[in-house]
């Protein structure tokens, strides 16, 4: 069980330098790396902040679990206040005593154990906590990374619509254009600084998002440092499934059927009755003597054994063991489809940017020579030019896809990949 536990340890950390960008990207000036986005996002998070006091307090339950039933002190009088030779104290009887109560059956290490065990549930927990946070901030930086470049396409479409724009209006005053041309490459710079507004606004919320991923209110750093078309080798399904046992929900199982075994040892300690063992001290008032008491007391086990609790701790160590084969069945087929739409995503990156984008590239360089010659109208220009950048837009969305859904693999399987 330790073994596992340090293994989704070193998967968290793993995961703070995990493949998909980190070892893809280098730090430019004050620009964010994905590197330093996680540590960040270790270091700060609120919400793994939060976890730790959890932590804290499980470990604390097993520190309180291991400590023996306190003695009972008692002061019992007798013989007083009565009639006859009982009034008034002058047979008062005083006992004073110190009771025990003497744990049977392994009663206090069942519940170390199952505080233990508990611990180990929490522990489990955090790291799973831990996975999903990193890889929503991953996630977060290649939404932010996207949006910028999707920014600078806008930016690039406006410029090349005002440079139209103005090379159209003096093709008019030449009267080599007829006006109508004019007033659609105004029209299309319009569109084109619209869509630059919003894709300026957009970049900024991505970017507050990210921030917002390490407790930062407003974004500390500049641009961000990625390359969104570069792809790590493809791994087959198979060697991706071999490490899904080292997830955090699997492991959670792991931890829970400790758990439950402890559950069940201590319910049977239970079972067997406890000594209470008392010693004291008894004052004879009427002759100024005194005694020890001394007595034992165990409860009789004849009609409660605690064999209901025993039971149902039986049943929920079989009920776990039933949850983690559905649970690895659910993982297998959602590995599966996200690998799938991974390596799809990949090849749709690169034919786009290998083919198509190319001959979009070819098709406007022809159709801007054609224009200036007169065999292509305004709207043959700007039907290649928003087919190239189209292109340019579905590449970048494809890498994007790819990128989410490997570190949606990556979380899964609860490690980095190299």
């Amino acid at each position: 069980m330790m073994g596992s536990m340090a293994r989704a340890a070193r998967a968290c950390m793993l995961l703070a330098c995990m493949s998909l960008l980190a070892a893809r990207v280098h730090a430019s000036g004050d620009a964010l790396t994905l590197s330093e986005a996680l540590q960040a996002t270790l270091a700060r998070n609120p919400e793994l902040v939060a976890t730790e006091f959890s932590l804290t307090e499980a470990r604390e339950r097993v520190t309180q679990a291991g400590l023996r039933p306190n003695p009972e002190a008692s002061l019992e009088l007798e013989n007083f206040a009565g009639s006859g030779d009982a009034r008034d104290t002058q047979s008062l009887e005083i006992t004073l005593a110190l009771s025990q109560v003497i744990e049977l059956g392994g009663k206090r290490q069942a519940r170390v154990q199952l505080a233990e065990a508990d611990h180990d549930v929490a522990a489990i927990d955090k790291q799973a906590r831990q996975l999903d946070a990193l890889a929503e901030t991953t996630r977060r930086f290649i939404d932010a990374a996207a949006a910028e470049r999707r920014r600078d396409y806008a930016r690039q479409a406006s410029s090349l619509a005002r440079e139209m724009r103005d090379a159209i209006a003096r093709r008019v005053q030449a009267a080599r254009s007829p006006v109508a041309e004019g007033s659609r490459a105004a029209g299309a710079l319009i569109r084109a600084e619209i869509e630059l507004a919003q894709a300026e606004s957009e970049a900024r919320a991505a970017r507050y998002l990210l921030a917002s991923s390490w407790g930062e209110a407003e974004p500390q750093f500049g641009g961000l440092a990625a390359d969104l078309f570069r792809f790590d080798p493809g791994e087959s399904f198979p060697s991706w499934f071999a490490r899904i046992e080292r997830n955090p929900a699997v492991l959670r199982f792991a931890s829970a059927a400790r758990l439950r075994g402890a559950e069940l040892r201590l319910a049977e300690a239970q079972a067997r009755p406890n000594l209470t063992v008392s010693l004291g001290v008894r004052r004879f008032e009427a002759s100024g003597d005194n005694a020890l008491v001394a007595s034992a007391a165990m409860p009789l086990a004849f009609r409660d054994r605690n064999q209901g609790a025993i039971a149902a701790a039986r049943a929920r160590v079989s009920q776990v063991e039933a949850e983690r084969v559905a649970e690895l069945n659910r993982l297998r087929a959602s590995l599966f489809a996200i690998h799938q739409g991974m390596e799809t995503a990949r090849l749709r990156a690169t034919r786009l940017r290998a083919d198509a984008l190319p001959a979009a590239r070819q098709a406007l360089d022809q159709t801007l020579a054609g224009y200036e010659r007169g065999r292509f109208s305004f709207l043959d220009l700007a039907s290649a030019q928003a087919e190239l950048l189209e292109i340019e837009r579905a590449a970048l969305e494809a890498a994007a896809d790819h990128h989410r859904l490997r570190t949606e693999l990556e979380r899964l399987t609860g490690e980095a990949t190299s």
